[in-house]
C-alpha cells in the first residue's frame, strides 16, 4: 500500500472508532457506570476494536496462510489494512485518554499506545514485518472477555455468574493468546535475528520487553482480583459459619 493509503485508512480508522465513542453515549447506560461515563464509552469503544480486529487477525491467516511462513516480507492488502486500523484505533484512544483522564492514572496505557503505534507504523510504512504485526494483534482475542470483565463490574455485575465465566475464559485465553503470542514473538525475533535490521530488531526487542512486563503485571492483577481474593472470601464464610 502507498503513503497516501495509509494515511487514509488509519484516519478513517480514527473517525470509525470516534465514531463508535459517540455512538456509545446515545445508548443506554447501566445506572452503576453513570458515574464514570466517559470509562464507559472508552471500554466500550476498546471492546469493538478488540472484536472486529480478533475476527480480523484469524482471518488474515485463514486467508493469506503463506505469510505464516515468512512474516517478514509476506502479506495481502487484507492484513496490512488491519494493522493500519488499529494505528487508528490506537490514535484515537490515545487522545481520548490525555483528554479526559489525569495522567498518572494513564501514564502506563499511554506508553503502551506510543510503543504500538510506532512499531505498527513502521511495519505498514517499510510494508515489512507486517505478518508479525498480526500476530502480536492475535492478543485481542483476549482483549475481548478482558474489556467485557471491565464493563461486567461496571455494570455492577462483578458477582454474576457471566463475570465468573468470562473470568475463566479471559485468563485462559490470557494465557494461550498474551502470554504465549508474546513468548512466540520474543523467539521469533531472537532466532531470526541476522535477517532483522538493527533498528528493526531494537524497536522489537524494546516493544516486546515492555509488552512483556506490562502483561505479566496485569496477569498478577487478574489473578489477585478474580481468584485468589474471592477464594479468601469463601474460606473465611466457612469458618464463620
Amino acid at each position: 500500500m502507498e503513503l497516501s493509503s495509509v494515511i487514509l485508512t488509519t484516519g478513517v480508522s480514527v473517525g470509525f472508532f470516534r465514531l463508535v465513542n459517540a455512538g456509545v453515549s446515545k445508548l443506554p447506560m447501566p445506572e452503576s457506570a453513570c458515574r464514570n461515563a466517559w470509562k464507559w464509552r472508552n471500554i466500550s469503544t476498546s471492546f469493538v476494536h478488540s472484536f472486529i480486529t480478533a475476527i480480523w487477525a484469524v482471518l488474515c491467516f485463514f486467508r493469506h496462510p503463506q505469510m505464516a511462513e515468512d512474516l517478514i516480507e509476506t502479506h495481502s492488502v487484507f492484513s496490512h489494512a488491519l494493522v493500519s486500523l488499529s494505528i487508528g484505533y490506537f490514535i484515537c484512544d490515545f487522545l481520548d485518554m490525555v483528554l479526559n483522564q489525569k495522567l498518572n492514572q494513564s501514564w502506563e496505557i499511554l506508553f503502551h499506545h506510543i510503543v504500538v503505534i510506532t512499531c505498527f507504523g513502521f511495519s505498514v510504512l517499510t510494508c515489512r514485518y507486517v505478518g508479525f504485526s498480526v500476530v502480536a494483534l492475535m492478543v485481542e482475542i483476549n482483549s475481548v472477555f478482558l474489556h467485557l470483565r471491565q464493563m461486567l463490574r461496571m455494570a455492577g455485575n462483578a458477582t454474576s455468574t457471566l463475570y465468573r465465566v468470562n473470568s475463566i475464559i479471559n485468563l485462559g485465553t490470557y494465557v494461550v493468546f498474551r502470554i504465549n503470542t508474546l513468548a512466540w514473538m520474543t523467539r521469533w525475533l531472537v532466532l531470526n535475528r541476522d535477517n532483522v535490521p538493527l533498528m528493526a530488531y531494537t524497536l522489537g526487542s524494546v516493544g516486546m520487553a515492555v509488552m512483556t512486563v506490562m502483561n505479566i503485571v496485569l496477569f498478577c492483577r487478574l489473578l489477585r482480583s478474580d481468584f485468589l481474593k474471592s477464594s479468601t472470601r469463601e474460606n473465611k464464610k466457612e469458618k464463620d459459619m
